[in-house]
């Protein structure tokens, strides 16, 4: 009998530290290779450029960094877009400021936004003076 008042003691005191541990944040690592192979319509640039980032579901925090070079002229502006699968076209979701290179900045996410990263729907993009609509582009993935 004390070895089940014992046991069930035991159990109830390591189910409330359980409950009482709050839950683990997770940080999610993304990258973007950017192309102009892959904007939409595709340019015919020869710039290139990497953004890494970081996105932490506690805070809901996306850090980044990149870099690009061979643009065909100096950023007009930098932004994440979505959501919009590869292939596909949207808005504005977070603008990059500056959008020299290098660059990295970070912004605190909404719940919708959070969930188009996670899904892979957000795309970075960097536009030019000679390419409006963006002349390198790169989609946000784990």
């Amino acid at each position: 009998m004390t070895f089940f008042r014992t046991f069930a003691i035991t159990l109830a005191c390591a189910s409330v530290v359980a409950l009482a541990m709050p839950a683990m944040a997770e940080v999610v690592n993304f990258k973007a290779d950017l192309k102009a192979s892959s904007e939409v319509p595709p340019t015919n640039s020869k710039g290139t450029g990497t953004v890494t980032a970081t996105y932490d579901t506690s805070s809901k925090k996306l850090t980044w960094k990149g870099s690009y070079s061979g643009l065909t002229g100096p950023a007009t502006a930098a932004h994440f877009h979505g959501p919009a699968a590869v292939g596909k076209n949207a808005g504005v979701a977070i603008p990059i400021s500056p959008n020299a290179s290098p660059f990295e900045g970070s912004a605190t996410l909404t719940d919708k936004q959070a969930q188009e990263l996670m899904a892979g729907e957000w795309y970075v993009n960097v536009h030019t003076a000679a390419n409006k609509a963006g002349e390198i582009r790169g989609q946000m993935v784990k």
